[in-house]
């Protein structure tokens, strides 16, 4: 008997219903280095149930040595192999090849992919190509490549080809001359994104700078702005301008992408981008690390669009932050504004999960320290030296710019100078601020105030031979800033928020004789990374600053040498190239644990397979779940109150009609017998389904309407599955679910027949798992410490319900009930289709159909099937087993038919008892004037049908009565 099972799928195009409150668990295999970390020493260890039969395996030992069996020369045994030898030093490595048998084989070939790599590229899209276009005297374009940054970084990316995407910085009009550029600029490795300049302000001085950008460095918008906005619907036009350039830049890699190219999308200007990749090349490798602090997510949900920004950067397989900070907020908002899961992996989103990691960026040290014994720098270091002799030097880099902190710097200083007269006239303050946005009112306002604060502090500490404070609106050469920070004897990074600020890792490389002093902010991310050897402060605490400034001052030799070495030391380890590497690893490490993970998921439905099974088949049988199957999507609107919100949720989670007449299609073929599984109540089902001759199965299969007792909606009869179910439990467990809804906002009770539902799903993601914590030890030693109730956990949800109920299970009797009514003739199916949506302890409904007994009884006598022999198609009543069997196991044919190799288990019954009915009954059983039903359920059954029948009889004769006596009285 062909089997075909669907699991999470809907029947109607990209639609995923809600859910009925439970949720559904569907786990996650596989692993990582860890979950929101900077990636350390990477597992190699994977278990066997992780991989198919004829993988290869490599297994670590707990001494660390590895074993081997079947090694092929596979890229994910070649990429492990790379993490090992990048985790260990040359010799571990070699020594770890020789003790390992097999292993220098699949080093061997792990070494010539690395070779043949050279060929595959990394893809780099960013804002802006590491490239300035500009024409020479005869003019012809010319390009001068920009050092330092992204470009360093990626030089330690050595097995990969690397090609540039993004905009060139000038828009050349369509034509001959944009042509000569861009194959100018492929031929280097750049390929451009044409940009026009209306577009561009919009997109990137508009949307990019004045929203995202001040938002992510904890700037919100003032009100001034917001009035102005509304006035020209200026915030609008900026999220579609940044919708149209993202799509350009997908555009453009889709274009030029190849086979095996890995992407890496580079900060908030391209947050659009990974989601549009996806949706255009759905196997493309993506992806993306934000340069800038994320938001607490509080602040970030002031953001109208947040919800598409979130969803788009959560079609990348990997994220990368600077800081653990940060990923714990964007995960904070992936659980707080989508209502997603957050997993030691990262976050899960339709179905795949996302990784989230922290990788902090560094510098190229060797750049810095090489420099500093050139000539032209050791010549500007014995001129400021000179310049500067008999007095301490204190160093500020800033770009001008309101997050950067230079007015706290200056205060900070100014107070300094007011409680240490005796540091006047032997410290002065170098201050470069680097213009930024000239053209912006607030930036404006900024550098007027900076200017006023040096202008009080020179004029109020000064002299004529002393100034304590010597400020530069402009920028210094490289040479410059080398011979600066040498020369320095204390740094003051002061910066409000900042995503890592590389000044401080320039000015610590640029140390190695002095030693100087590092006063770092708090709020950078590199207090993360140099937290150990700097002072670190809070530049909102001018107080505290002033005391950090001489205490940094007045430090002793040793002590700031041994500052000075930790952050060295990290300087040097934790490299641009490092950083590139780890985060490029990471990458292909995604993909290899998404690979495992993959394994153990459910293929998609073969259609043809179904199809042909459909039409090759006798008698079908066809289960269907209900939320999330037949129902659509509807979005949470979350500033409803929760019930009511609820109640509309289930309003609107309607059944398409089209869906509603496909199943009366197959309804009208005699040979099909068709279920609607649910966890939802009665009422709900009826409402909908009324009509139609199918089989109802409400609150997870303890109610059933049998085609046969179908009416109109309000009107059709329900028969327990399960006898004897008990209730006494359920007034005390209701009054605990309601005290806890008003311990928790937006919360809400479902009460059905036999459950009860707790679902927080509408709550505060945190405070409502404290809460179900909380109430779970209520339950627990309170109302069903003796009840025969279990609890189910949901993903937003608690859920109490008699003990032992599985939709599993309930198939099962079900199972049996269609045979006692139909007859085995009717219930013998040559074919099963089962979708549904279901928790994980509800998917023995897909065991049942793939031949596993489920425990329990039915009809009040044990009778589980089970196969005694691998293969075999007999199915054997495990309750002989409990009696003293015959040697050799005896048959039984199933009632319900069910022949598929290797074989169904199914249960059969054993007669109970006999009932006589009269030989007018009209019921839809077999027209025998004795019937011999199977069990209680099939009693109970007939029964409610012959009451239904005598009641008709008596109105009919009622009424046939009444009509008799009006004609007589006429």
């Amino acid at each position: 008997m062909p089997f075909s099972g669907l699991r999470g799928e809907s029947l109607q195009s990209g639609a995923e219903g809600p859910s009925n409150g439970n949720g559904n668990d569907n786990g996650g295999g596989g692993g990582s280095s860890g979950a929101i970390g900077v990636p350390g020493v990477a597992r190699v260890s994977m278990a066997r149930s992780s991989l198919a039969e004829d993988d290869a395996m490599l297994y670590e030992t707990p001494n660390g040595s590895l074993t081997t069996a079947a090694l092929p020369t596979t890229r994910v045994d070649r990429l492990l192999m790379e993490r090992l030898r990048r985790n260990r030093s040359h010799q571990q490595f070699e020594d770890l090849v020789a003790q390992t048998p097999g292993l220098e084989r699949l080093k061997d070939g792990m070494m010539d992919s690395l070779r043949q790599e050279g060929d595959e590229r990394l893809v780099v899209v960013a804002n802006r190509l590491p490239v300035t276009c500009c024409r020479d005297a005869g003019g012809s374009w010319q390009l001068q490549v920009s050092a330092g940054g992204l470009v360093s970084a990626l030089k330690g990316v050595s097995t990969y080809r690397t090609v540039w995407i993004g905009w060139p910085g000038i828009w050349v009009k369509p034509g001959r001359d944009r042509d000569a550029l861009s194959l100018m600029l492929e031929t280097e490795g750049y390929i451009p994104v044409w940009i026009d300049p209306t577009l561009l302000d919009l997109y990137y001085n508009g949307f990019c700078n004045s929203v995202l950008w001040q938002l992510f460095h904890y700037v919100p918008l003032n009100i001034d702005s917001w009035q102005k906005m509304a006035e020209h619907r200026a915030m609008q036009m900026q999220w579609q301008a940044y919708q149209v350039a993202n799509q350009k830049f997908a555009d453009v890699v889709i274009a030029s992408h190849r086979e095996g190219d890995i992407v890496w999308v580079q900060d908030y200007h391209l947050m659009q981008l990974p989601m549009l990749l996806k949706n255009g090349i759905s196997k493309i490798k993506v992806g993306f690390f934000l340069h800038t602090p994320f938001p607490s997510s509080e602040i970030y949900r002031t953001l109208p669009v947040r919800e598409d920004v979130l969803k788009a950067v959560l079609g990348a397989d990997l994220i990368g932050f600077h800081t653990y900070d940060y990923a714990r907020h964007f995960i904070s908002s992936c659980t707080r504004i989508l209502g997603l899961e957050g997993t030691p992996e990262g976050v899960e989103y339709n179905g795949s999960i996302t990784r989230v990691a922290t990788f902090p960026i560094g510098i190229d040290p060797e750049r810095f320290t090489s420099s500093l014994e050139t000539e032209e720098v050791q010549s500007h270091i014995a001129k400021l030296l000179n310049r500067y002799a008999g007095r301490k030097i204190m160093l500020g880099v800033d770009r001008l710019d309101m997050v950067k902190g230079i007015p706290q710097k200056l205060l900070a200083y100014e107070k300094f100078l007011e409680e240490h007269p005796e540091w006047r006239d032997r410290v002065l303050l170098v201050q470069i601020a680097v213009p930024s946005r000239t053209d912006v009112p607030e930036y404006q306002k900024l550098r007027s105030m900076v200017h006023e604060i040096v202008g009080r502090i020179n004029g109020r500490f000064g002299t004529l031979t002393y100034v304590p404070i010597y400020h530069l609106d402009t920028s210094l050469s490289f040479t410059e800033l080398s011979a600066l920070y040498a020369v320095t004897d204390v740094a003051l990074v002061t910066s409000l928020r900042d995503g890592m600020n590389l000044v401080s890792y320039e000015y610590v490389a640029c140390q190695s004789d002095n030693a100087g002093v590092l006063v770092l902010s708090e709020f950078a991310g590199a207090a993360q990374s140099l937290g150990a050897g700097a002072i670190l402060v809070n530049p909102w605490n001018i107080t505290d600053m002033a005391q950090s400034i001489d205490d940094a001052l007045t430090m002793s030799e040793d002590e700031r040498r041994e500052r000075h070495r930790q952050n060295y030391m990290h300087v040097q380890t934790h490299t641009a190239q490092n950083w590139a590497d780890n985060f490029i690893s990471e990458l292909n490490d995604t993909h290899i644990e998404a690979d495992l993970r993959m394994r153990h998921t459910p293929p998609p439905l073969d259609l043809q397979y179904a199809v042909t099974a459909y039409r090759s088949s006798q008698r079908r049988l066809i289960v269907l779940g209900y939320n999330a199957t037949l129902t659509t999507t509807v979005e949470a609107a979350p500033r409803m109150a929760a019930k009511r919100h609820f109640d509309q949720i289930k309003a609107l989670a309607k059944v398409n009609p089209k869906v509603i007449n496909s199943i009366q299609e197959l309804c009208n073929d005699s040979n099909n017998t068709v279920v609607v599984f649910s966890g939802s109540e009665t009422s709900k089902l009826e409402e909908i389904f009324a009509p139609l001759p199918i089989w109802l199965a409400a609150e997870n299969g303890m109610l059933v309407r049998p085609p046969g007792m179908r009416g109109c909606s309000g009107h059709s009869t329900w028969v327990a599955l399960f006898d004897s179910i008990n209730r006494d439990w359920m007034e005390a467990v209701q009054l605990v679910l309601d005290y806890f809804c008003e311990r928790t906002p937006r919360s809400y009770v479902e009460a059905r027949e036999t459950s009860l539902v707790w679902n927080y799903k509408y709550a505060d993601v945190e405070f409502g798992r404290i809460q179900a914590r909380d109430l779970l030890q209520h339950l627990w030693t309170g109302p069903i410490s003796n009840a025969p109730v279990e609890i189910i956990q949901g993903g937003r949800s608690v859920e109490v319900r008699p003990v032992g109920i599985t939709k599993g299970l309930a198939m099962q009797r079900l199972l049996g009930l269609i045979a006692e009514t139909l007859g085995p003739d009717k219930a013998t199916f040559d074919m099963v289709l089962c979708i549904g949506h279901l928790l994980q302890r509800d998917e023995n409904m897909f065991s049942l159909f793939e031949g596993h007994s489920i425990d329990g009884t039915l009809g009040g006598a044990h009778t589980n099937y089970v196969r005694t022999t691998a293969g075999s198609n007999e199915l054997h009543n495990d309750s002989d087993r409990h009696a003293d069997p015959p040697s050799t196991s005896t048959s039984v044919t199933s009632p319900v038919g069910i022949p598929p190799p290797p074989g169904c288990a199914v249960p059969t019954v054993a007669d109970e008892f006999s009932a006589e009915f009269p030989a007018e009954f009209p019921g839809e059983f077999p027209a025998d004037p004795v019937l011999t039903p199977q069990s209680a359920l099939s009693a109970k059954l007939i029964k409610q049908q012959q009451e239904r029948y005598f009641k008709e009889q008596q109105a009919a004769e009622a009424a046939a009565a009444a009509t008799a006596t009006a004609r007589e009285r006429s």
